[in-house]
């Protein structure tokens, strides 16, 4: 199959580079030249633009980081839109607004182009390996059209609905991540406060109903204080704000998200938004005069 695929950052470039081992033909595009030669060096044929991505493929992949980059890379000057074929699909694998994701897949179809949103769990290594697990928004059949390609870089892959409703999926799971992280922290904290060695109570809690992969995970983080990003707090945040901007329009109470969308504000305030946002558990400590 010809595939575009445009991000060519700590994600893209192993999706793509899981394409090309799966036998696809691969144009990209990258903000910054240099980050295309290692794909060109695998085979892939670099663009200078979206929009020449979009002319040579039949499928083309979108990563970047957050809503208003989707804008500009899909509807901006030289963007998808202006190179896309009718009958071509552009599938959005950003995480990034469910309503922006339904306005964006309204123009795209103005102009006989489908659309999917296909946001992503499981990080680099997930995209290194081949295993992310992808929610995916849009029309079955559709779905069906791409899903091989789907195949060649995830491992866990859901139609979830409609378009946005992949974003939604996403923004449940950011969720469900953040309150686990913050718990986690709260635990932690409560053991070593109390005198008692908080790696037994982890290890204790992982052969139980809490055990989790954000306790196995993070709490190791947490424990050794060791926060090398798997997932930077200033994108953690950006998950979050998008969850909380979502939550207003449809008029929910989310009393758990806000409180972690304050302390990753926190975390972004003291200078730590390039660190893993297991680091909440600093907010935590600090808190509790620790």
């Amino acid at each position: 199959m010809k595939v575009g695929f445009i991000g060519m950052g700590i994600m893209g470039t192993p999706m793509v580079l899981n394409l090309i081992k799966a036998g696809h033909q691969l144009w990209v595009h990258g903000r910054r030249p240099e980050s295309m030669q290692p794909l060109a060096d695998a085979s892939a044929i670099a663009c200078a633009s979206s929009q020449m991505v979009a002319e040579n493929a039949d499928v083309i992949f979108v990563m970047v980081s957050d809503t208003p980059d989707v804008e500009q890379v899909i509807l901006g000057e030289n963007g998808v839109i202006h190179g896309a074929k009718a009958g071509s699909v552009v599938v959005d694998m950003s995480t990034i607004s469910p309503t922006v994701t339904k306005a964006i897949a309204a123009q795209l179809g103005a102009r006989g182009v489908e659309m999917l949103d296909a946001p992503v769990s499981g990080g680099d290594v997930g995209a290194v390996n081949g295993t992310l697990s992808i929610m995916v928004g849009g029309k079955p059949e559709v779905f069906e059209r791409v899903k091989p390609l789907f195949e060649a870089m995830g491992k866990n892959i859901i139609h979830i609905g409609g378009n946005g409703a992949g974003q939604v999926a996403k923004a449940c799971n950011q969720i469900v991540v953040g309150v686990t992280i913050q718990a986690v922290a709260e635990a932690l904290t409560f053991a070593r406060k109390n005198g008692v060695d908080a790696a037994k109570v982890r290890d204790a809690l992982m052969g139980g109903f809490a055990g989790s992969k954000i306790l196995e995970v993070h709490g190791k983080r947490m424990l050794d204080h060791d926060f090398k990003p798997g997932f930077k707090t200033r994108l953690h945040q950006k998950d979050m704000n998008i969850v909380m901007q979502t939550a207003r329009e449809v008029g929910l109470a989310l009393p758990g998200a806000a409180l972690v969308m304050q302390n990753l504000n926190a975390l972004m305030g003291t200078g730590d938004g390039e660190i893993d946002s297991a680091a909440i558990v600093k907010v935590v400590e600090r808190m509790s005069g620790m």
